[in-house]
């Protein structure tokens, strides 16, 4: 008999604090209508001095395990994507074990970028699939705003806050399909945010934020993501029409009108919280995902994609049956 990855319960978090394009534009030379123009962001939320990856991951975490009405003791496995930490060491996989009060499960932490969620996703998978864990957490949490450059109009206009979470139970029934992940680490310099604690000759003259040129970033984005969609449907014998809903990575509304449109799929059926939101980058197909579900548009039965791409290069997606 199959044994699938069965989504249970999601949840996300999203710091109260918003910051708004106008007010970006009183310490960068730009505007509301520029910024939304190229981005489709009208603001980002931004956590507070006491908020950290590990602490909105914990809120996302228990809201995920109310919608699965699960015992947080249940889960054998914690997988935590983001690229800003608390700590070098432990992770914050270990770090959230401990606030959820887990003592028999195993934790660790990714780092693929704003591909983070979909990586985990594919990790949960195999884990469940082979027998070595039967309930999975899997949270994208990051504190983009303390990796951000706020003079640097080209990134501080596409950053924010946040942490989703996804539960993963085996069953029969069937849940993740397939899952597709890649790296080309040929593109490094293109998007990249150095580490000033380990000085190297790459880095020794750099501070510790983001450094992104946007439009070869873009157009590596779109061709991949084209590719990947390629993929997916290919491995599962699927056409475009049997795809009811696409969840992607909120980087930029070009880059997801781009899938949709190699999707052929009309934007009503493509979840976007990148206006309100930003780019929070490997919590942002999580948190999107789990408002699609509250919300009620992703129903019981219907078949989504979720995808992304980030630094490194990494892309990847995601099928599966809700």
């Amino acid at each position: 008999m199959t044994r699938y990855s069965k989504v249970i319960g999601t949840g996300a978090y999203l710091p109260p604090n918003i910051r708004t394009n106008e007010q970006i534009s009183e310490t960068v030379d730009t505007s509301d209508s520029w910024i939304y123009e190229r981005t489709g962001i009208k603001s980002r939320r931004i956590a507070g001095p006491n908020e950290s990856a590990a602490s909105m991951a914990e809120i996302a975490a228990r809201l995920a395990l109310d919608a699965a009405n699960c015992d947080a003791n249940s889960i054998d496995l914690i997988i935590v994507a983001t690229g800003t930490p608390d700590r070098v060491y432990p992770s914050t996989g270990c770090l959230l074990q401990q606030r959820l009060e887990i003592k028999n499960c195993v934790a660790f932490d990714i780092q693929a970028a704003c591909s983070g969620s979909i990586f985990a996703l594919s990790i949960a998978d195999q884990y469940i699939k082979s027998g070595a864990a039967k309930t999975v957490l899997i949270v994208g949490t990051e504190i983009c705003s303390r990796i951000v450059d706020w003079s640097d109009r080209s990134t501080c206009i596409l950053f924010g806050d946040g942490a989703g979470a996804v539960l993963l139970s085996a069953s029969n029934e069937a849940g993740i399909l397939s899952t597709h992940i890649h790296s080309d680490g040929e593109y490094e310099d293109l998007l990249y945010c150095p580490n000033p604690q380990v000085a190297t000759d790459l880095n020794k003259h750099e501070t510790g934020v983001i450094n992104m040129r946007g439009n070869e970033v873009f157009k590596v984005a779109v061709n991949t993501l084209g590719k990947i969609v390629d993929e997916t449907l290919e491995a599962n014998n699927m056409d475009k029409s049997d795809i009811d809903w696409l969840v992607p990575h909120q980087a930029n509304i070009r880059i997801i009108m781009a899938t949709a449109k190699k999707l052929k799929m009309s934007m009503d059926q493509v979840v976007v919280t990148l206006e309100n939101q930003g780019n929070t980058s490997s919590a942002s197909v999580l948190i999107a995902f789990n408002e699609a579900v509250r919300d009620g548009r992703i129903q019981r039965g219907q078949v989504v994609l979720l995808e992304a791409f980030g630094a490194g290069f990494t892309w990847g997606s995601a099928l599966l049956k809700y």
